[in-house]
């Protein structure tokens, strides 16, 4: 068994906000695993549902921008201190880098670093060295997506401290800019809910599994005590909960599934249909990304 240290407790814990004692009993249970022990944790009714937030521990700027060919990018682009990341030159490097994400198609953050940098005959990474001459810090760009078919929303929350680039489809639709003025509400909303998906149909099957045994468990536990009600139907009575509770956690991982935060007794995908029937053609959220700073 994995040695049971104090820092893993601590990371146990800061994942879970879970008690010290129970972390480690979990991380015991679960041969110092993490995820097993969060699971096991899970099981206990003792944490909720984690969420890959994809964080980094860094300051910095997370950028998302459409140019006038429509094609959309996001970046985000680390420095050593929130000070510099709220920097207005170092804000304008992250723009600029993220039109050359947007105009250039690079491959990778290499080829990116390689690519030529707006308004000069240098390389982006030649003038990301300048910049951390002249700013005093380090500055790291760390990941970027770039979608340049159909209908591009950008969005920025929290000065950057979250990035957001939503893909839609439109069809039969004239009025473009209620296309894009729905593409902002459901950025605001990735932005606040973080979701994982878009639709339930793209969580892997493996994901679905392991939740479906975590929720499993869990029910079979709050069962345990009444011994008067026969096994076999105390097994019926946990994977009836199970439905139910795997209903919650595609609620939570999905977009469409989410209640829509501007008017919640509503989906985000009942809220698509009905902007799109309004509209008189369909809308179809084909993906996005959310890139997120601590």
């Amino acid at each position: 068994m994995a040695a049971i240290t104090a820092q893993l407790v601590k990371e146990l814990r800061e994942l879970t906000g879970v008690g010290m004692m129970d972390c480690k009993k979990a991380l015991v249970a679960a041969d110092g695993d993490k995820d097993k022990a969060i699971d096991w944790l899970r099981e206990k009714g003792l944490a909720a549902q984690t969420k890959k937030a994809g964080k980094v521990a860094a300051e910095g700027v997370s950028y998302a921008t459409v140019i006038d060919s429509g094609v959309g990018a996001v970046i985000e682009v680390n420095s050593q201190t929130d000070f510099v990341a709220k920097n207005a030159t170092f804000q304008e490097f992250v723009r600029d880098v993220a039109t050359v994400v947007a105009e250039q198609d690079p491959a990778d953050v290499e080829a990116l670093k390689a690519a030529t940098y707006p308004g000069t005959d240098r390389t982006v990474d030649a003038v990301t060295a300048d910049k951390v001459l002249a700013i005093g810090e380090n500055i790291q760009i760390r990941r970027f997506v770039r979608y340049a078919d159909g209908i591009n929303v950008p969005y920025v929350h929290m000065n950057g401290k979250i990035g957001v680039l939503v893909n839609l489809k439109a069809e039969g639709i004239e009025d473009k800019a209620a296309v894009v003025e729905l593409g902002k509400d459901l950025a605001m909303q990735i932005a606040a809910m973080s979701p994982a998906y878009v639709s339930s149909a793209e969580v892997p099957a493996e994901e679905v599994e392991k939740e479906k045994a975590v929720q499993l468990a869990k029910a079979l536990e709050e069962g345990a005590a009444n011994t008067k009600i026969p096994e076999a139907k105390r097994q019926m009575i946990a994977e009836n909960k199970v439905k139910g509770r795997m209903n919650n956690f595609f609620a939570e991982v999905c977009l469409l599934n989410q209640a829509y935060v501007k008017e919640n007794k509503t989906t985000v995908d009942e809220h698509v249909k009905a902007v799109a029937k309004q509209l008189g053609g369909k809308i179809e959220v084909v993906k996005f990304t959310r890139l997120s700073l601590p």
